[in-house]
């Protein structure tokens, strides 16, 4: 690419130009999906410390009532709805996830979702919003120092290095660009808006988070406030306000001080419009880190096919992604749900119980004496394979011993990803929608939301979908 070339003005205008019509079918189907599987995540999401003190904070913060907290009655600012959406859709680490760079919906979703309501946007604006976002996020972050790379001496071992500087800063573009294209920015004020939010998105601080225990609720990042950013850049470059028009561009463009050892710009446009990495969407199926998926299923399988009870397991062996030797997936003290999403011994522990898939995280099982004397059966280490076939591979292996024998199941690749073999259904999706919703919605909430959600292009006003995802 010429350096003369800005690529903050080219992404621009592919926001701005960008149609409705022109987004291929199959996306918008991916679209109303992950706003599905990201409401029901934020309703569960609710009963957290996490999700009450970020309610109990944009209530505090208030602002004119245009925008609507997820599963709340109360309406605060559209800045205020996007930071308590963002850190509600994360706060169980249910939310769907994209290889580079993991999460994106909760930073990316709730921006444009705030901003629809608050100026009574249709749903076909939201969904187009919604997939550019994602899109602009994707690409950003795949010109940009991958989350793990492998060693290749020691390959054969899944042994993998992270770069020092790490983070999701990058999907606050995202956000930004699905907020500036509900407000019909046009390519001036939307290159405007890409550089505030370049100048205000969070530092990367992925690599601190990953050694770091008791975990914070801020986690790898707050969606929260990157969300809240979002909704702030692009309204202040509605009002006029000037940014950095070659934020993306040069030797010390965004990347530089971000702190990226790699910037491949050519990635970022290659077949924009044409190839959409949105469509590659993976759904969890497990509320804890995605590494464990792949050898959850293995062990689920296990379990159920030999109907094993917890007393009768003598020891499980897991292999699976080689960060499970970072300190926070080796944590055994729990002092939080969250320590819980990325403790490996404790999510097998409670799917060696059947622990209900909602419950999972309730503090109740957290500390239940049961659950966490079956803990101390679990050892887990990187899986050998691991790096054959990556990005897009995530083997899974577990060996179980019960009953004088070891059962052992291997996967390559976790249910939900989006290959046709292991692509969770429209079916499961829902009822993953509804189990997450039940504590919060009627059952006649859930269904209307359902059929909202699915059919969200024949909304006229998006406060019909907000009135049914809330109380």
């Amino acid at each position: 690419m010429s350096t003369q070339r800005s690529l903050t003005q080219e992404i621009a205008r592919f926001v701005v130009e960008t149609k409705f019509e022109d987004i291929p079918k199959i996306v918008v189907h991916e679209a109303k999906r992950t706003l599905l599987d990201s409401v029901g995540c934020a309703l569960a999401g609710i009963v957290t410390d996490k999700g009450k003190i970020s309610i109990k904070l944009a209530r505090k913060l208030g602002g004119p009532p245009e925008s609507s907290i997820i599963g709340v009655g109360d309406k605060v600012s559209c800045c205020n709805a996007a930071f308590a959406n963002g850190e509600l859709i994360n706060a169980l680490d249910y939310d769907a996830v994209h290889f580079p760079p993991g999460h994106v919906s909760p930073f990316v979703i709730p921006p444009p979702l705030a901003v629809a309501e608050s100026i009574k946007a249709p749903g076909k604006d939201l969904l187009l919003a919604i997939i550019l976002g994602h899109e602009i996020s994707l690409r950003i972050s795949s010109a940009l120092t991958a989350f793990a790379a492998f060693i290749p001496e020691e390959a054969e071992k899944g042994a993998v290095k992270s770069a020092p500087v790490l983070g999701y800063g990058q999907c606050i573009f995202g956000g930004t660009a699905g907020a500036g294209k509900i407000l019909k920015l046009d390519h001036k004020k939307m290159t405007h808006a890409l550089g505030i939010a370049g100048h205000i998105c969070s530092v990367p601080s992925i690599r601190k988070w990953e050694e770091t225990v008791p975990l914070a609720m801020t986690k790898y990042e707050s969606a929260g406030w990157l969300s809240t950013g979002g909704v702030t850049a692009a309204l202040l470059a509605e009002m006029g306000y000037v940014g950095d028009t070659t934020i993306l561009d040069g030797e010390y463009g965004f990347w530089r001080f971000f702190g990226s050892e790699r910037w491949d710009p050519d990635v970022i446009t290659e077949k924009i419009g044409e190839k959409w990495l949105f469509s590659e969407t993976k759904y969890k199926f497990y509320p804890c880190c995605h590494c464990m998926h792949s050898s959850l299923d293995c062990f689920n399988s296990i379990i159920d096919k030999n109907n094993l009870m917890p007393e009768e397991i003598e020891s499980v062996k897991v292999f699976c992604h080689p960060l499970i030797e970072r300190p926070i997936w080796r944590n055994n003290e729990l002092a939080s749900n969250i320590d819980a999403q990325f403790s490996v011994a404790y999510v097998f522990a409670a799917a060696a119980h059947r622990v209900k898939l909602e419950d999972w995280q309730d503090l109740d099982i957290i500390k239940n004496k049961k659950i966490l004397e079956f803990m101390k059966k679990v050892n887990y280490q990187a899986h050998p394979k691991f790096a054959e076939g990556r990005p897009r591979s995530s083997f899974g292996m577990v060996e179980v011993m019960a009953k004088g024998e070891i059962f052992r199941e291997e996967r390559k690749y976790a249910k939900g990803t989006s290959f046709t073999d292991f692509k969770a259904t429209d079916e499961e999706l829902i009822e993953k929608f509804k189990r997450n919703a039940s504590r919060i919605l009627t059952r006649d909430k859930i269904d209307e939301a359902i059929k909202s959600l699915l059919d969200l292009e024949k909304l006229e006003n998006i406060a019909e979908l907000t009135m049914q995802i809330t109380l």
